[in-house]
């Protein structure tokens, strides 16, 4: 989510007519399982490290701050420091989102804390349990944290207990959503109760684009599984594995409204962290699910249908030979940023992961992209009235911000139209700036200048 000072065009919808070539470059080795990356507004990763270290890393250098070591965190096999997520205006406020496990007395056990961004010092300050009580066990912990608005999705797995699955007064085996503050919506599936989905088993990757949940899950030994994640509705497990295709599982699917994966792989290849693309960078790769896994130590391309509501098809992508494969992040830019899952899960052996970017050395974002007029003003320099113009905003939610030149918010809003009237009655001659987000986050800037 980019913060510069220049005109950057991050369209989404023009392809990028260059030949494009993938090229992997190690950013940062000697890590321990980084369990969940993400980009952050600073223009920095934020991850976890299953040994209960939260962290920020600048993507060029490498360069890694320690921002909180949780000393609560129990590693038991799969179990340890899991999810992430930045609450989506950070920093403001600076709330930052944790999941992981711990002994809650003689009881293994999970829980969703919040932290506070000191910026000053670099640190996470101030944990605040949001979710607790949450079963935890070697495996099956599930643990991916999304935020999407006002709200917080936090997948549960079934912790080794695949009945509590399909138990709607128990939280394993579902997928959550609470308020940022950890209260419970007033529009969820049942009232009273954080359940947003049920009948999951083990779910590894959440991404929100195109105005949809998508969902990995790790099947048993058969049919691990893509989801569109709906409100209120059933996944099946333990029930029914992978699609409604034996006689007992479509009559459970049939009674109990279940929704059938978008795609099931058998044998296994144990899917984990998802992200959307839609960038110029690989136009081959523009509006595919991104995929890692573990298993198949492989990335792969889910290429969507043209209603994005289905998988047209699935490949690898062969320029990643890294090993297990945990989770990855997109750049604004269009840079792909993958985590690797190669150390001893005890933590009692070497650290040997890796992050490590994908991206196309012949690609210019700011030549290439300027060129599309993706987002204009209209007149610039402006008086008291000029025109937000943005090419295409057809089946987009679009936000604003206006910054002045040190970087203070003046005006903001939402576009539902291709162009909208801007107000700059009362401003003092000089530039500013207009950031333009989705839900993925910061997509286009420009200069405004008042005269």
């Amino acid at each position: 989510m980019k913060r510069t000072f220049y005109l950057v065009i991050l369209s989404l919808l023009y392809a990028y007519t260059a030949h494009a070539q993938m090229t992997a470059r190690v950013v940062r080795d000697s890590l321990f399982i980084p369990w969940e990356i993400t980009w952050g507004p600073d223009d920095h990763i934020w991850f976890t490290q299953k040994n209960g270290y939260i962290c920020r890393m600048e993507p060029t250098s490498g360069h890694i701050d320690t921002l909180y070591h949780e000393p609560e965190v129990v590693i038991q096999g799969e179990g340890g420091m899991l999810g992430l997520a930045l609450h989506p205006n950070f920093p403001t406020p600076p709330f930052v989102y944790v999941a992981y496990d711990y002994m809650n007395g003689s009881t293994y056990t999970a829980k969703v804390v919040k932290y506070q961004y000191d910026a000053t010092n670099n640190k996470l300050i101030n944990p605040q349990g949001l979710i607790a009580n949450i079963g935890a066990a070697n495996y099956h912990n599930g643990c991916r944290l999304m935020m999407e608005g006002n709200y917080l999705y936090i997948t549960t797995g079934d912790a080794t207990n695949p009945s509590v699955a399909q138990d709607v007064t128990k939280v394993n085996g579902k997928i959550l959503r609470v308020v940022q503050d950890g209260s419970i919506p007033a529009d969820n599936p049942m009232p009273g109760s954080m359940l947003w989905s049920w009948g999951h088993r083990n779910p590894q990757g959440v991404v929100y684009a195109n105005n949809r949940f998508y969902e990995t899950e790790h099947g048993p030994d058969n049919d691990d599984e893509v989801n569109i994640i709906q409100k209120g509705r059933n996944y099946g497990w333990p029930n029914v594995e992978g699609y409604c295709d034996k006689p007992a599982e479509l009559t459970f699917c049939t009674d109990s409204n279940v929704v059938e994966p978008l795609k099931a792989w058998t044998p296994t290849i144990a899917v984990c962290g998802l992200d959307y693309y839609d960038h110029p960078m690989f136009p081959t790769l523009q509006k595919s699910l991104i995929m890692c896994t573990l298993k198949d130590s492989s990335l792969y391309q889910l290429k969507l249908n043209g209603t994005l509501d289905g998988i047209s098809s699935a490949s690898k992508i062969n320029a990643v030979h890294y090993g297990r494969l945990r989770d990855l992040c997109i750049s604004p830019d269009g840079r792909i940023f993958i985590s690797t899952s190669n150390s001893d899960a005890s933590g009692n052996t070497n650290r040997i992961d890796k992050i490590i970017e994908l991206y196309d050395p012949s690609f210019n974002s700011v030549k290439q992209l300027a060129a599309n007029n993706f987002l204009k003003i209209i007149p610039n320099p402006v008086t008291d009235l000029c025109t937000i113009h943005v090419n295409d905003i057809a089946n987009r939610t679009l936000t604003y911000k206006i910054v002045n030149a040190i970087g203070e918010t003046i005006a903001s809003g939402s576009l539902e139209h291709t162009d909208t009237p801007l107000a700059t009655t009362g401003w003092t001659p000089g530039l500013y700036f207009i950031q333009l987000r989705n839900e993925r986050g910061t997509i286009a800037t420009a200069k405004i200048i008042r005269q």
